[in-house]
């Protein structure tokens, strides 16, 4: 298992210092994307698909952090509903990401890129279909 660096974010370390773990960046930009309006659902993977069907919450899922000598990268694998503007929702995820991890983590954000993997079409409800 390869292990991402910790992020330090203390530079006064007279009491001790102050790590974060990527996999904690992974979590806040989920649950900050999830917080906008327009989106479906993210991504995941089948380990993510296993883990919700036994009631385990995924808050990381369709996030990806790297870390690079220039700066902190996150990645969104996204499924958007139908009728929404799309250029719109990004934008309001990737202030959501931002402003969630600066009152946080002080962090500063490099990149946050959006991936659109889909689109949610409006299904009618059975119920509704057959009150009609």
């Amino acid at each position: 298992m390869s292990e991402q660096p910790l992020l330090n974010v203390s530079d006064d370390t007279s009491l001790g210092g102050v790590e974060i773990a990527p996999e904690v960046i992974e979590v806040i930009a989920g649950i900050a994307a999830a917080e906008t309006e327009g989106l479906y659902a993210m991504r995941g993977n089948f380990a993510t698909g296993v883990a919700e069907r036994f009631g385990k919450k995924a808050h990381s899922k369709g996030v990806k952090v790297e870390l690079t000598e220039t700066g902190i990268l996150i990645d969104l694998y996204v499924i958007l509903n139908f009728g929404i503007s799309i250029p719109q929702v990004a934008q309001n995820i990737q202030t959501n990401i931002r402003q969630a991890l600066m009152n946080m983590t002080a962090l500063e954000i490099d990149e946050i890129n959006i991936h659109v993997v889909g689109i949610q079409m409006d299904v009618k409800d059975e119920h509704d279909q057959i009150g009609e």
